[in-house]
């Protein structure tokens, strides 16, 4: 995506209301309230758990991403915010991960490490929220613009994603197909695994 691209989409999504399954995942949660962003992009799901009194920890690859949410959180001590990849950067120990549209663009080579320090991560009971690409969504097939975009994209098979919630009890499962434009005004049709699950 161009600069622009990146601006406009951030601009779209900084106010967007707070999704149905980081909601739910937040009301399974007690006292302890560490979260991990990953790919926070212009800071929505910051400020909404931020508002339900987390430290969060918050990552993206782009710099326009890390630069907006500094402005925006740039007198929050609780809000950490690091440039980096999904295997660059440093997991802190949490009770909740969030990744929502993000584990699309994890490099497939690098998944197995990223998932197993994810894992890691999490304290027991803590709760994963996250989205998996279908194998039916527009960037799996062979007309996605992979120069234009994004140059890697990670797709999983339901059964696939199954099988990395080898630690977790699944509490809420939703298999999402739907067609429609993206914020750019191109026609796309949506395979998205959305998962709450907590760890054993």
């Amino acid at each position: 995506m161009t600069t622009h691209e990146i601006e406009a989409y951030y601009n779209t999504t900084e106010h967007s209301e707070v999704r149905a399954d980081l909601s739910f995942a937040v009301s399974l949660l007690g006292d302890e309230r560490i979260a991990i962003d990953c790919g926070c992009g212009a800071g929505s799901d910051i400020a909404f758990l931020r508002e339900n009194h987390f430290t969060v920890y918050a990552f993206d690859i782009e710099q326009a991403s890390i630069q907006r949410c500094r402005k925006r959180f740039k007198d929050d001590d609780e809000v950490l915010l690091f440039q980096d990849s999904f295997s660059s950067f440093i997991y802190p120990s949490a009770s909740l991960i969030v990744a929502d549209a993000s584990l699309f663009f994890c490099p497939p080579i690098e998944f197995e490490n990223v998932w197993s320090s994810m894992t890691e991560s999490l304290k027991p009971k803590g709760i994963f929220c996250g989205s998996f690409l279908g194998p039916k969504d527009t960037m799996a097939g062979p007309d996605y613009d992979k120069d234009s975009f994004w140059p890697d994209v990670m797709v999983f098979t339901e059964a696939e994603v199954r099988k990395n919630m080898t630690d977790f009890d699944i509490i809420k499962w939703t298999e999402h197909e739907v067609s429609g434009e993206t914020a750019q005004g191109e026609p796309h049709h949506w395979h998205i695994f959305s998962v709450v699950a907590k760890k054993r």
